[in-house]
């Protein structure tokens, strides 16, 4: 893992468990095995939640190893593959009280098939204020370049494409069902966004000019 987060391990001090029988006799066993005309008792019920259990995102990577994952994200983004994961399950269970902190870190291994400990609530929620903060800096420095002239209108589409990219291909990796009609509306309001941010930047370096000849006078 990154080595900044708080997992819940178990207590390697304590004593391991023996396979030898105590305090039993060879007889003993006559006690497990089922008795004519005695129904077996009911299963005990999994402990694992329903909506965990029927949870089907990631399932395209089934079997790959964090490492792996991680190299992945931090090639073409900010994250880590600990923050990816919480990310997406911090917006697959929220509810009108909020995330479900205790659920995702207690099932975590069961969610995500590259992530292998589970988490405490407080290690889920600083994963999730991690990944909060980092989309927050790259907008503005996205934003920044945007507004200050430094890439023209060309090659600012083509950033924003590479990144449309990437966040399409994770996705996909979730096990999101991406339309075609949904697909070409995000892109719209990205290219809407994109046109007033370039309006925006043109108009305040009109003005700064405009102020700039002004005090020239």
């Amino acid at each position: 893992m990154d080595g900044n987060e708080t997992v819940d391990r178990p207590d390697t001090d304590a004593p391991e468990r023996s396979d030898e029988p105590t305090g039993t006799t060879d007889d003993s066993s006559d006690g497990d095995a089922s008795m004519p005309g005695v129904p077996d008792p009911d299963p005990q019920e999994s402990d694992v939640p329903d909506d965990v259990r029927k949870y089907a995102r990631f399932k395209k990577i089934d079997g790959a190893q964090y490492d792996r994952v991680n190299e992945f994200l931090r090639d073409r983004t900010y994250i880590t593959a600990r923050e990816w994961a919480i990310a997406r399950l911090c917006s697959d269970f929220r509810t009108e009280t909020g995330v479900e902190m205790t659920k995702i870190g207690e099932n975590l291994p069961d969610l995500v098939p590259f992530m292998t400990d589970t988490y405490s609530p407080q290690a889920v929620n600083q994963a999730r204020s991690s990944f909060e903060d980092k989309v927050r800096t790259a907008g503005a420095t996205f934003l920044y370049g945007a507004m200050c002239d430094f890439f023209t209108a060309e090659e600012l589409d083509d950033v924003m494409y590479e990144a449309t990219e990437v966040a399409k291909f994770l996705l996909e990796v979730e096990g999101v069902d991406l339309a075609v009609e949904d697909e070409l509306e995000a892109e719209e309001r990205i290219s809407t966004v994109m046109r007033e941010v370039r309006e925006a930047s043109e108009q305040l370096r009109t003005e700064d000019l405009a102020e700039s000849e002004e005090d020239g006078e």
